[in-house]
């Protein structure tokens, strides 16, 4: 490979090569042998040899957006065997496919999923290059890349977080994330266009998650075992494990709720679904009131109630969302009969009725207060606990 344009890449003055320029440059065949002997087995990866399943590779992508490997393992093998293929996602009721999202987070996604499902299936099958894939909801130029690159072996470059930590020390960039991101993309798909690459898209993208993943890892980095330690600019001037650089992240707002948990004789719980369009949209959740920046009174928040109640308090939880935190108090009540105001679920299968991560922790507090799922004595002190507050 000729020597890289820093100054068109990086910009004046911003790095300094360690080596001359006609030395040691990142080999893409030197990371490929690597992957070739390393690379990790997963789920929704195809052996050496075997061609990409386009579902696979697109919905364990979506799955792992701010999600770990680790939790995604499972829920992937279950999805898939609920859903196994686009056609099924399309056809299911957003109601399935909320309840087998639930507890990964970030719900958009899931609705995204769903609608991009249908916008295939109308179609007869994925776009196969990086600009049709860009039209389908939720797809962005890092998933359009991926899946180009994985399952139709376009050569593109998706650049996730561990892409960027592993440019940010091969080429010692030292400016702040996410101002950096830029030049990062740019540095990825310098090195991609190499002829090993190209001609293996699918595996070279694989490579880069992997080494970061595996090697050039977040906190103590294994340089020693790296197939690029010979070219790393990082590791040269020790500076590797304190890249990428960050900005300081601004504090997240807080804000605070109330969340109700309403049961009736027959140890039945409320529960309603949240609009579609917004934050958890589309979601199970337990009744209460808006999320706001100051607390709840407690008459306030009980003008929220779904019913006229004594109701107790049970806890509260904390959850941290992507741009705020949120303290939840948790009140629970009882009334002969629920109001027609939500969807009704037995006490035993609240936890399994597709909660958020949020309302599960809510349902979880209550769950405690309450007794365990269909115990008798536990709704019976319960209603004792009610009958004292009336």
């Amino acid at each position: 490979m000729g020597g890289l344009d820093w100054q068109g890449i990086l910009g004046p003055g911003r790095f300094e090569p360690p080596m001359p320029s006609d030395s040691v440059h990142p080999d893409a065949a030197s990371l490929l042998a690597w992957y070739d002997r390393h690379r990790r087995a997963l789920p929704w990866r195809a052996r050496a040899g075997e061609p990409a399943d386009p579902y696979a590779v697109w919905l364990s992508e979506v799955m792992l957006q701010q999600t770990t490997v680790a939790a995604v393992g499972p829920r992937f093998a279950r999805f898939l065997a609920r859903f196994p293929t686009v056609e099924a996602l399309a056809a299911a009721p957003w109601e399935q496919v909320a309840q087998e999202w639930a507890g990964l987070g970030y719900y958009a996604r899931a609705r995204n999923l769903h609608a991009a499902a249908k916008d295939v299936a109308e179609r007869g099958g994925f776009p196969s290059d990086e600009a049709g894939l860009a039209t389908l909801p939720g797809v962005g130029p890092y998933t359009a890349a991926a899946v180009a690159a994985i399952a139709f072996g376009r050569p593109a470059v998706p650049v996730d977080g561990n892409v960027e930590r592993v440019m940010a020390r091969l080429f010692a960039v030292e400016a702040p994330l996410p101002g950096a991101k830029r030049r990062l993309a740019a540095l990825a798909r310098e090195v991609g266009a190499q002829a090993p690459a190209r001609a293996r898209p699918g595996d070279f993208a694989q490579a880069l998650f992997d080494l970061g993943a595996t090697v050039c890892t977040p906190r103590r980095p294994v340089c020693a075992l790296c197939p690029w330690r010979g070219a790393c600019a990082g590791l040269a001037s020790g500076l590797a494990e304190s890249l990428p650089r960050k900005a300081a992240k601004a504090e997240r707002p807080q804000r605070f709720g109330v969340a109700f948990w309403l049961e009736d004789e027959a140890g039945r719980v409320l529960l309603r679904r949240r609009p579609a369009r917004g934050l958890l949209g589309g979601m199970l959740e337990l009744p209460g009131t808006p999320w706001r920046g100051k607390m709840w009174g407690e008459v306030e928040a009980q003008g929220h109630a779904p019913a006229r109640a004594a109701w107790l308090p049970a806890g509260g939880v904390r959850h941290v969302f992507t741009h705020f935190a949120l303290d939840l108090r948790v009140w629970a009540g009882w009334v002969p009969v629920l109001p027609a105001c939500g969807e009704v679920v037995p006490r035993g299968e609240v936890l399994s009725a597709g909660l958020p991560g949020v309302m599960a922790k809510a349902a979880r507090v209550a769950l405690r207060v309450c007794g365990e799922a269909g115990s008798a004595s536990g709704r019976a002190s319960f209603g004792r606990g009610c009958a004292r507050r009336e």
